[in-house]
């Protein structure tokens, strides 16, 4: 069972293909299952996290329930609204739109908004103070589509939610789980090639046959156009230190004189372009790789779309499970077939 796993790690995030995937509903099942573990747990949010009614769809949504000595991080704003008494920790001198951040300690069990830090430097530091609060593991719950907070230069493992709120149609909900799957299992680059490459964070660069990394002045994969003759200057290895478009795998994809083309990229959350110019470009002998690896822990689905719609969850699980090759998880069934367990026994 992945909550093995989860206590092994110093901090995962937990991120959704789509609105309402049952990132939340994941999230509660996690901290149910390790609040009498004996470690120590920190959460805390990119975006805003834990509201009863979706604002978007004004559907209703599973709310966050935070554990006896568990911490927390949320704003001002949202600590006062919190239904659980708490001993403040720390104020940050941090400023974001709802206030300064506050980091507490649940003295008792309920629920509350959590709205975290605004950015990943911030986040990233933040899970690096939680040492001074004996903290094992931090959480942080994603927004919206916010894979970026999933990229292991910010957390060391992620759980990916999805389901009928990415897709109601299961082949094309499978297909597009698959594709970010895909991209999570990235190979990494050489140890050689991750050392010297690990901190350019801008720009272009070309890799000759001797491993010698070039600069060819291209700042950005926007102004292609304008240097398009420089790009297989010295090789057919490329390294883009920024985000990865579908004009750029276009391109790529095109060069008919240049065969086996090697792109490597920082790591997954990079990766912008479309599902279907990503397997064009592997397909015209592309390869890609990464300088950092993603752990993935566990995918969870959720086959209730805001819509009202409801997938059969056996037959999405089977599915998922037969194309990605791993175990994949419905908590919330999980959860009612233990409860009924329980329930029967009581009666017998």
């Amino acid at each position: 069972m992945f909550i093995e796993e989860i206590l092994k790690y110093n901090s995962i995030a937990i991120v959704g293909l789509a609105k309402n995937a049952g990132k939340t509903e994941c999230l509660n099942y996690i901290l149910r299952k390790v609040k009498n573990t004996g470690k120590r747990f920190a959460l805390t949010s990119i975006g805003i996290d834990g509201e009863n009614r979706d604002q978007v769809c004004q559907t209703p949504k599973p709310e966050i329930e935070i554990f006896e000595d568990m911490i927390f991080i949320t704003s001002e704003m949202h600590y006062r609204s919190k239904r659980l008494v708490a001993e403040i920790m720390d104020v940050s001198t941090q400023q974001t739109s709802l206030g300064r951040l506050v980091t507490a300690r649940a003295v008792s069990s309920g629920k509350a908004l959590l709205s975290g830090p605004a950015d990943t430097g911030s986040l990233k530091a933040l899970i690096q103070g939680m040492k001074r609060f004996d903290v094992d593991t931090t959480i942080v719950d994603g927004a919206l589509s916010r894979l970026s907070l999933s990229s292991p230069a910010v957390t060391e493992a992620m759980v990916l939610a999805t389901g009928a709120a990415v897709s109601c149609n299961i082949p094309q909900l499978v297909r597009k789980t698959k594709y970010v799957y895909d991209l999570i299992c990235l190979e990494t680059a050489e140890p050689e090639m991750i050392r010297q490459l690990i901190d350019i964070e801008q720009g272009m660069w070309s890799i000759d046959e001797n491993g010698k990394v070039h600069d060819l002045n291209i700042p950005s994969v926007f102004m292609l156009e304008n240097n398009k003759d420089e790009v297989f200057k010295y090789g057919n290895t490329l390294y883009v230190a920024g985000a990865i478009s579908d004009k750029l795998l276009q391109f790529l994809r095109q060069q008919k004189q240049i065969k086996e083309i090697t792109l490597i990229i920082r790591d997954f959350t990079k990766m912008f372009a479309s599902m279907e110019t990503y397997y064009a470009f592997l397909k015209k002998g592309g390869t890609m790789k990464v300088l950092q690896k993603s752990k993935l822990l566990a995918v969870c689905i959720n086959p209730q779309s805001p819509e009202g719609y409801c997938l059969d969850s056996d037959e999405l699980r089977v599915a998922m499970q037969e194309c990605l090759g791993i175990p994949v998880y419905d908590v919330k069934k999980m959860e009612k077939s233990i409860n009924s367990v329980i329930g029967d026994s009581k009666i017998l």
